[in-house]
C-alpha cells in the first residue's frame, strides 16, 4: 500500500533529470523587454526632458537678471558651505566607549578634562544587574584625562588604561584619541 521512501526518492530524482523544454521565443521576449524604455514614470520622463538638447538665446537684460540670480544663489550657498565646513571640522571626533565594573554601585559618573570634571554631566548606564557601567562619548583628537566617580564620592582611575600623572592627589587615567 505504501511505497518505500527510497523508491519515491528515486522517482523524484529521475523526474528532475528529465530535460525541460523552453519556449523558443523566450530569448527574443526577454531581449525586447530589456531594450524597451523602462517606463520609469515621471522621473524617467523628466530625466529624458532634461537631457534633450535645446537652443535658447538671452537678451542683455535677461542675462543680467540671470547673473544676479546666480550671484544671490552663490552668496546663499556660501553661507551654507561655511556651516557645512564647520560641521565637518567637528566630525573628526571619535566615539569612545568607557566601561567600568562597579558591583554594588548605585551610580557611576565619568569625569574628565573633556567635561570640566563635572560629576553630573556624564552619568554612566548600568548593565548586567548593575555590575557593568558604560557610556559612549565623542571626543576630539588628543590626550584626555579621566576617572570614574562611584556613588558620588569614590574617585577611581580606570584599571584597564594608563594612569595619568597625579597632579591633585586623585587617581586618573589617560585616553588618547586619534594619532
Amino acid at each position: 500500500m505504501f511505497e518505500r521512501d527510497e523508491d519515491v526518492l528515486e522517482r523524484m530524482i529521475e523526474r528532475l533529470r528529465q530535460p525541460v523544454e523552453m519556449d523558443p521565443t523566450l530569448d527574443a521576449h526577454v531581449m525586447a523587454r530589456v531594450s524597451a524604455p523602462s517606463g520609469g514614470g515621471r522621473f524617467a520622463a523628466t530625466w529624458d526632458w532634461l537631457r534633450r538638447p535645446r537652443d535658447f538665446s538671452l537678451t542683455p537684460l535677461s542675462a543680467l537678471a540671470a547673473a544676479a540670480v546666480l550671484a544671490g544663489l552663490a552668496l546663499w550657498l556660501g553661507g551654507r558651505v561655511a556651516r557645512i565646513a564647520s560641521t565637518v571640522a567637528r566630525a573628526d571626533t571619535a566615539v569612545v566607549q568607557f566601561v567600568f565594573i562597579a558591583q554594588g554601585a548605585t551610580s557611576v559618573a565619568l569625569v574628565g578634562d573633556f567635561n570640566d570634571w563635572d560629576a553630573t554631566s556624564t552619568p554612566m548606564r548600568p548593565a548586567m544587574q548593575g555590575r557593568l557601567w558604560s557610556v559612549a562619548l565623542p571626543l576630539p583628537p588628543g590626550r584626555h584625562r579621566y576617572a570614574f566617580l562611584i556613588n558620588g564620592w569614590l574617585w577611581l582611575s580606570d584599571p584597564t588604561a594608563p594612569r595619568a600623572q597625579d597632579d591633585f592627589g586623585t587617581p586618573s587615567s589617560v585616553v588618547t584619541v586619534g594619532g
